[in-house]
């Protein structure tokens, strides 16, 4: 597959001039198009749409602005979505309670419950209560397991959206070596499986990794999740490495990436720019893994999914 969502390249990594800009916007409009494409194909064969319920508890206002995003998404690719927004007082169980009404309800293909939770509630036991078909985030222990099997069944929206970007803009994982910044259970654990599923070579840092600059200079594909602005300079990347960065870092200078896009950019065969490069991935694989959801929990015959 050629470049389909870089400026201003023509043909693969491997050819391209330096620092081509992989556009997430881009890739993602494809995404939803596609998705809305075999939306559409169920609804003139007679299928339900595929439905989507998201579960907001408090009131915090990033969490509201994503929730909201997320149910515009699903209208425009024509998913079916259900908001409900519980008090931040809500007791664990009357949440618990919640979550599996969702599971029993047979007209629901995907729950997504919006962390951070309010203290006092326990987002791993929560999230665990899902049922493993309607996991669309992918987090619970069995979704995870199946990652690493290489069996899996929901991958994470944020890692399964790196790995698109990748495939979309022709970017050959087997046999590369891969670096992974950020070992956290939302994108760097499984994003490790995911490439290691793809045959590359993978190595993940985190803190306590040691001359962490010579470990990233060995990655053909660099990949930054750790939520610290501009940590990954020049001195880290190997010329005509292609660099993705998942950082999305509100500062006094605005939003930054983990990764210092103008110095690296020269360098790199391609780069991610933040905004605009991973951010839009997660809620097209988002409407793309609840699609899978309803294709899972359907008789045999359902139309194929798009993502793998």
């Amino acid at each position: 597959m050629g470049f389909t969502n870089v400026h201003g390249v023509p043909g693969r990594v491997g050819n391209a001039a330096r620092g081509a800009l992989i556009d997430g916007r881009t890739a993602a409009q494809a995404l939803r198009a596609e998705t809305a494409e075999l939306v559409a194909g169920m609804l003139a064969a007679g299928t339900r749409a595929p439905a989507l319920a998201t579960i907001l508890v408090g009131e915090d206002p990033a969490s509201s602005v994503y929730v909201s995003a997320k149910h515009r998404a699903c209208e425009q690719v024509g998913i079916r979505s259900i908001d409900q927004r519980l008090g931040k007082d809500i007791e664990a169980q009357r949440l618990a309670q919640s979550i599996q009404a969702l599971n029993d309800d047979e007209t629901v293909d995907g729950i997504l419950l919006q962390l951070p939770l309010p203290k006092g509630l326990d987002a791993a036991t929560l999230v665990g209560l899902i049922d493993v078909r309607k996991d669309v985030d992918g987090l619970t222990t069995a979704n995870t397991g199946l990652l690493w099997q290489q069996n899996p069944a929901l991958a994470p929206c944020t890692p399964l959206g790196v790995i698109e970007l990748l495939d979309r803009a022709g970017v050959e994982l087997a046999g590369r070596e891969a670096v992974v910044v950020g070992r956290s259970s939302l994108v760097g654990r499984p994003l490790a499986a995911m490439l290691l599923a793809r045959d590359a070579t993978v190595t993940v840092c985190h803190r306590h990794t040691r001359r962490l600059a010579s470990v990233c200079r060995r990655a053909d594909v660099l990949i930054v999740a750790c939520g610290i602005p501009h940590l990954i300079g020049v001195d880290h990347v190997k010329p005509g490495a292609v660099v993705i960065d998942v950082g999305i870092n509100r500062t006094e200078r605005g939003i930054l990436g983990d990764v210092d896009f103008d110095s690296v950019r020269p360098i790199s065969a391609a780069i991610t720019p933040v905004p605009g490069g991973v951010g839009p991935m997660t809620i097209a694989c988002l409407l793309a893994n609840t699609l899978r959801a309803a294709e899972l929990r359907a008789p045999s015959g359902a139309a194929p999914t798009i993502v793998s």
